[in-house]
Order: structure tokens, then sequence, then C-alpha cells
């Protein structure tokens, strides 16, 4: 049997580092800005569903990076956001907007999985606040985009990844405008398009409550596939069923 020498240098990364990189996500996210107070320990805790010494070894980290600061008797608190690393260009044009959609579809359907693999009891729980808040928004009439980004933002959060997170905060706007312009060029139904989108959103978290990796990157794959052909097509069918169209010259 061969031996992987790079392998053997890995290690499991600790449960501490994970919470460090969710805190550190919600910061750089704009969650927490800077000289706001971070929850307590034991709110911090139950948020990540960790015992309290994961939360003070991740919290010191954070101290030891110069990101938070303790005070006696007042609490933790943001010294300094962290740069985002990046920052995209905003969109120019129809044609950047299916680009865009394009890097969805993969991006997004890998990181659904591995919210499948790895979500405990608070993130499945807060991915299914993060629908019925979308479902009431939707209720009232209103457009529901802030609402709909943050159901795909607690599902990057559920990878405890900070990465997928990252790069969803630098999606944000270019996801949000994709949405709303959803809802300006649909040639379906308002109520249709809505109910769709309710639709898939419970696949998604079905499959996620399922532990099914499979099932939830397919879920979540169709789901911003669908999004886009409500744009460009009004296509109500899956999009499996859906007849391509003929190559014509000159079109």
């Amino acid at each position: 049997m061969r031996s992987h020498p790079q392998a053997a240098t890995l290690r499991p990364v600790k449960l501490s580092e994970q919470v460090h990189d969710q805190i550190l996500a919600l910061i750089t996210g704009g969650e927490f800005p800077e000289q706001a107070k971070l929850p307590t320990e034991i709110e911090l805790a139950v948020r990540f569903d960790v015992s309290r010494t994961i939360v003070r070894e991740a919290l010191a980290r954070l101290r030891d990076d110069g990101i938070v600061v303790s005070r006696q008797g007042a609490g933790t608190f943001v010294k300094r956001r962290p740069d985002r690393g990046f920052k995209l260009s905003p969109l120019g044009s129809i044609a950047d907007i299916q680009r865009c959609f394009e890097f969805r579809t993969g991006f997004e359907a890998d990181m659904t999985a591995l919210a499948a693999r790895r979500a405990d009891r608070t993130s499945i729980k807060r991915i299914g606040s993060a629908i019925e808040a979308f479902e009431d928004i939707v209720k009232q009439g209103k457009p529901g985009s802030d609402a709909d980004f943050d159901l795909h933002y607690v599902i990057a959060e559920a990878t405890r990844n900070r990465f997928f997170v990252s790069v969803m905060t630098s999606l944000r706007e270019h996801i949000i405008f994709g949405m709303n312009l959803a809802r300006t060029l649909s040639r379906m139904h308002p109520t249709a398009r809505i109910k769709a989108a309710q639709d898939e959103h419970r696949l998604v978290f079905d499959a996620i409550c399922a532990r099914d990796p499979d099932r939830a990157r397919e879920a979540m794959r169709l789901h911003v596939e669908r999004a886009r052909l409500r744009i460009f097509e009004g296509d109500m069918k899956p999009v499996g069923q859906r007849r391509e169209r003929p190559n014509v010259a000159g079109q």
C-alpha cells in the first residue's frame, strides 16, 4: 500500500477553530460591526451548539488576532473588521447576470451539500427560521429579496467553512440584484413565481434535514437554475424536462 506523506500532515479541524471561523465570518459579513458587542458566551454556545469552553477558546483566538477586545464587566466587543479579501465588480450587463448564475449554480450546490453533512441542530433551526421569515414577508406583499438572500447565507454558515461565507458575503449585491430582476422581468405570474421558489426552498431544507448531501446538492442546483430560467425564459417545468431550443444560425 502506498503511503501519502502529505496526507499525514493533515489534522482534524478543532471545534473551537470552526466556531472562531464562524464568528469571524459574521463580523466580516457585517452582522457584528466595529464597536458592536458580541453575544454572551452562553448565547454563542447556544447559537453554535457547543460548550462555553469551546466559545472561550474561539474568542481567545479572536482577541489574539486583534479582531475583538474584552472589557471587564462589559463583555466582548468587535475591535476591527478584517478585510473581506476581495470585492466583485458590479454587474454591468445581462451577460454578467448569466455568468453570475452559472457560478452560483455550481458553487451553491456544493455549499449546500457540505451544509447537509455539517449542519447541527442550531444551524437547521436557523435555516428553517429563514424559510419562514421569507414566507412571512412575501405573504405581506413585500419583495423578500433580502430575506431570500438571508436563507442562502445561513446555509453557507451551516457549512462551518468561512470561505463559503466570505464568498456569499461578496456575492450579496449580485444575488439580490438578480432576485429583484426576477421579480421585474419574470414572465411568470408573481404568485406562481413565489410559490415555485418556496417549494424549491423546502426541497433544499428537507434534504439538509435528511443529511443527504447528494439530494441537497441537486435541490440547490435546480433552485438556482430555475431562478435563472424564471428571469430569461419564464419556464415552469423542472429543468430536466425542459426541451432544448434548436440552434438556429443567425439567432
